[in-house]
């Protein structure tokens, strides 16, 4: 189906549903597929704009994820859309798989994405070094776990050819992993992740160590990465990790009106508390990293974060 004609009718089933008034401004904000943590996160920001942004309303829309995003943007087909602070750096700057620049700004930082490295406990995988020759679930052919996964394990020495990788989602990555199927499992999720709590809830399991000098020049090298520590209770282990994390971005068409933006960027940062108590992730948002993206502020964002 092309991705315009999913837009329509994703558009018109919500806006069938939620009916509002005529009279204001549409703001169509892309997401991602139905399942993931993209699109609830969409409808609780774009609930907050239609409530609190003065002649503006706001429509979730289903899309392809994060690399098609700045596309839609920059095409005219949505207003805003969340993608990967990555991403949106290469789409800014027309590298990776941009061709050329994209006309997306930033509207604001958004949750984190954690790298999820995860073994068995008490297998025979406790470092990154042990994966040569391992059978790694790395996410979806072409997706951003995969993209990470490469340059980590040239960061080790090793390329694809090293392991045998299995380009499943999350949720099937996982099922394999507590089955016995693949050694390790990858996904760059928020947390807690679903598919990890899933097969956590029968099958004890370990975060893969990376040292941290290895850590520390991966991001060094890689602005749009930076570190989290994730606490045992996360996932009930034995003990934590430091892992590589990439903060989600909200970005914007850069010729959208200023004042437009900021009053939509206003609606959503000014109510974060509120949209909390109803959505998990919210509440790992920290609106501070809005200032440190890979890629400019968007007029309209700027005036309101250099107001707080």
């Amino acid at each position: 189906m092309r991705v315009d004609r999913l837009i329509v009718i994703a558009a018109a089933a919500v806006v069938a549903a939620c009916a509002p008034p005529t009279d204001r401004q549409e703001y169509r904000l892309g997401t991602a597929a139905l399942g993931g943590a993209y699109y609830p996160l969409g409808q609780g920001l774009a609930s907050l704009v239609t409530r609190y942004a003065d002649g503006i309303s706001m429509v979730p829309i289903v899309t392809r994820g994060a690399l098609e995003n700045p596309r839609l943007v920059d095409a005219g087909e949505l207003e805003m859309a969340l993608t990967n602070a990555d991403l949106a750096y290469f789409a800014y700057r027309g590298e990776g798989p941009f061709e050329a620049p994209l006309d997306v700004l930033a509207a604001g930082a958004l949750h984190p994405s954690v790298l999820h490295l995860v073994a068995r406990a008490r297998g025979n995988v406790a470092t990154f070094g042990d994966l040569r020759g391992r059978r790694l679930a790395i996410g979806p052919a072409g997706g951003p776990t995969v993209t990470l996964t490469d340059l980590l394990l040239q960061s080790h020495g090793m390329t694809m050819d090293d392991v045998v990788p299995s380009f499943l989602s999350y949720s099937d990555g996982f099922t394999q992993l507590g089955d016995g199927n693949v050694d390790a499992s990858f996904a760059l999720a928020g947390y807690p992740a679903a598919a990890v709590m899933q097969t956590r809830a029968t099958q004890e399991l370990a975060f893969i160590h990376v040292e941290a000098p290895v850590i520390e020049q991966f991001v060094a090298e890689n602005p749009y990465y930076y570190q989290v520590d994730i606490p045992p209770a996360a996932y009930d282990t034995e003990s934590g990790a430091t892992v590589l994390a990439i903060a989600n971005v909200l970005i914007v068409r850069g010729s959208e009106s200023a004042d437009t933006v900021y009053e939509v960027v206003a609606s959503i940062y000014d109510n974060l508390a509120e949209l909390s108590e109803s959505n998990a992730i919210a509440g790992q948002i920290d609106a501070a990293r809005s200032v440190d993206l890979p890629l400019p502020l968007h007029p309209g964002a700027a005036r309101y974060f250099a107001g707080q």
